[in-house]
């Protein structure tokens, strides 16, 4: 059985035959006014539907292809912005972190650390990560099996904090693509940990554009449903309100005009799985 993980006194992820929940936001934090907006209109749309929803906000995007491309606002006035959005809509936050000097200022703000994908096998910002006693959320990088992600998980544990979330991002295929294998959603559940499909970040085209990466973001609804329908405890959502506008991966980027038509359609298939109990 998955674990039920508490984020805060108010949302919890896991658990028997539970909803999901969604982990949204924006993928840099572009400036406090812009967040603000966008995490104002999130909380009205999940409110609406009944969804928990935790605000993800990125002040230091390290791993962008390019030298020249935008990276964030940095991570004192980043956590700053993050903290206002948890004080103003009373929603816990997400960020994640690149180096083990910036964890320790982190912790203090967030309820959730993120272990990016392309770090998920650095055991010593992990090991950092998990010693906050924080909620973790593991993104299985592009690279390994589902199968594989069992060691970033131990290497969390190590630490006694079994507070665990596992994210689906799609896996490298081939040059500048990325391809979801369904499969992967129940093999990691079988770590007892709660399961996120990521659909924003799998409709990424890394690198595809020479200088930036590409991506389709009209798959997005339909890997969302497909998620839904295999049977998922999250649904992690990059969001802007004008993504051809977006300083960092507005390509695969979810529209806020778009993003009550598909919470309305994912939560109809999770509801239903969920009460046939395929899951």
């Amino acid at each position: 059985m998955v674990k039920k993980i508490n984020i805060d006194d108010k949302i919890a992820i896991g658990g028997k035959h539970t909803g999901f929940i969604l982990l949204a936001g924006v993928c840099v934090i572009e400036s406090e006014e812009h967040t603000l907006k966008v995490a104002e209109r999130l909380k009205g749309i999940t409110d609406k539907f009944k969804i928990p929803l935790v605000f993800k906000g990125s002040y230091d995007k390290a791993n962008r292809s390019s030298i020249t491309s935008f990276r964030g606002i940095g991570i004192k006035k980043g956590l700053k912005v993050l903290e206002k959005v948890k004080e103003r809509f009373g929603i816990p936050v997400l960020t994640d972190v690149h180096c083990k000097t910036e964890i320790d200022d982190v912790a203090e703000v967030v309820d959730v650390i993120q272990i990016p994908a392309f770090l998920c096998r650095q055991t010593d910002l992990i090991v950092e990560v998990a010693r906050t006693q924080k909620v973790v959320n593991i993104k299985k990088g592009q690279f390994l099996s589902p199968s594989d992600i069992v060691n970033t998980v131990r290497k969390v544990e190590s630490q006694k904090n079994k507070k665990i979330i596992l994210t689906e991002r799609g896996f490298s295929f081939g040059y500048n693509n990325l391809v979801t294998d369904f499969r992967a959603l129940p093999i990691m559940r079988d770590f007892s940990y709660p399961v996120v499909f990521d659909a924003t970040h799998s409709v990424q085209l890394p690198g595809g554009e020479k200088f930036f990466s590409g991506g389709e973001r009209k798959f997005v609804p339909y890997l969302s449903r497909a998620a839904a329908a295999v049977g998922m405890d999250g649904l992690f959502l990059e969001v802007h309100d004008n993504p051809s506008k977006a300083l960092c991966d507005g390509p695969n980027a979810v529209a806020l005009k778009d993003l009550t038509s598909l919470l309305e359609q994912v939560k109809l298939i999770d509801e239903l799985v969920k009460t046939e109990k395929m899951v």
